[in-house]
């Protein structure tokens, strides 16, 4: 599993461009980002489907992907189900700036655009499928070794768990 099963083909290049950032810095802050977002949806994941159904599902990740605006306020609803509120999704922010090296600023822009190409890429990969988008995210996060998700916290504090294995699949870049 790496960051393109995570995101749809062309997320990361998208990213850039709506931010106005190069590809890499893009990426460090996808990775940086990741663990809290990916723990954040694990804790949710039985109210997580129907609000994210509501919003667009899989036209989430459409909505970045496209030509159109991209509707920010569907990432950052999405963000209050997962963390609960603005300071949880700000504690998030701070974290990864710590371990990406990026601005706190820049981060609190990315991470709307980015749960919604993660929850939109997995709610379409989750189509037909049982268990729907927690089904899904259930195999994502069993595919990258099992880890639970119960010590995720809003801060992004994964201590260990699936925060060391993300990043070893990250490949540990900071």
């Amino acid at each position: 599993m790496n960051l393109n099963d995570l995101l749809p083909d062309g997320g990361i290049d998208a990213l850039a461009a709506q931010l106005g950032i190069p590809r890499d810095q893009a990426q460090r802050g996808a990775e940086a980002l990741l663990p809290s977002v990916l723990g954040g949806m694990g804790n949710n994941t039985t109210q997580l489907d129907a609000h994210v159904n509501t919003l667009g599902g899989a036209d989430l990740a459409s909505n970045v992907l496209g030509n159109q605006p991209t509707q920010i306020d569907l990432g950052n609803q999405i963000l209050g189900g997962i963390f609960g509120s603005k300071d949880g999704s700000r504690e998030v922010a701070d974290n990864a700036a710590q371990s990406s090296g990026l601005a706190p600023e820049l981060l609190k822009q990315m991470l709307p655009i980015l749960v919604m190409l993660v929850a939109g890429h997995l709610t379409g990969r989750s189509a037909g499928q049982q268990g729907g988008l927690g089904g899904i995210l259930g195999s994502v996060l069993g595919s990258l070794g099992g880890a639970g998700v119960a010590s995720a916290a809003p801060g992004g504090g994964l201590g260990g768990g699936l925060g060391g294995i993300l990043g070893s699949v990250f490949g540990e870049r900071r």
